[in-house]
């Protein structure tokens, strides 16, 4: 799991990096929506926490940029402002959950995870083709295949993310815990044995690389 932390105070920005890191997961550090979405474009995340002191058009922007680059990223947003109009507003402008300041960062680690579980789908389904998160299997029709390890993992995440390009990078920082330790080939392995195992099973395809790109799960075709 990583983070974005979006917060323009660098003392509050490493107080939350540091309560991120002692429940486990890792993150980055932006101080302006500009470098977010720079980080939004290079690296796939599973949260951001974003503090409204940006200005409520400039985060509600961001919001509505994030969600539709990733439609099932979570968004937390922070804020000294706390009136209920706008936490009202905020939550209706597409954010996951609203925590007013000054944080209590127990309530935060709680809320993010709280926000991670919901999203951690058992399955995923499109059309008749059926993916099983906790067996590894994939049905179609009446059909069963299996993956394993990281080439599942590959598989269900560009699932998650239909017709939408992801690159090597983003899904090496994703799936890998440490992906600066391991080369980009290994997407190159995964992604062949998806097409082996499932593609050719099946006889769909689910896989497309895009030159220079990376790869986009393409079933059914548009």
């Amino acid at each position: 799991m990583r983070l974005l932390i979006v917060e323009k105070d660098e003392t509050l920005n490493e107080l939350i990096k540091l309560s991120i890191n002692e429940i486990g997961y890792k993150s980055d550090e932006a101080f302006t929506i500009r470098d977010a979405k720079y980080f939004l474009d290079i690296r796939n995340y599973n949260l951001l926490i974003v503090d409204l002191s940006f200005g409520l058009s400039e985060v509600f922007k961001f919001i509505d940029y994030a969600k539709n680059l990733y439609p099932l990223i979570k968004i937390v947003v922070i804020s000294d402002d706390s009136s209920i109009q706008t936490e009202i507003k905020t939550l209706k402008m597409g954010a996951d959950d609203f925590i007013k300041k000054p944080l209590n960062f127990d309530l935060l680690t709680t809320r993010i995870n709280v926000a991670l579980r919901s999203g951690r789908e058992s399955q995923i389904k499109i059309k008749d083709l059926v993916i099983l998160k906790d067996e590894e299997k994939i049905i179609f029709n009446d059909k069963t295949t299996y993956l394993k390890g990281k080439s599942f993992e590959v598989f269900m995440h560009l699932a998650r993310y239909p017709n939408q390009v992801i690159s090597k990078e983003q899904l090496l920082d994703a799936i890998w815990e440490e992906p600066e330790m391991v080369t980009p080939n290994v997407i190159e392995v995964a992604v062949n044995q998806i097409r082996q195992k499932v593609d050719k099973v099946f006889k769909i395809d689910t896989i497309q690389t895009i030159r220079r790109r990376g790869y986009k799960f393409c079933y059914p075709k548009e």
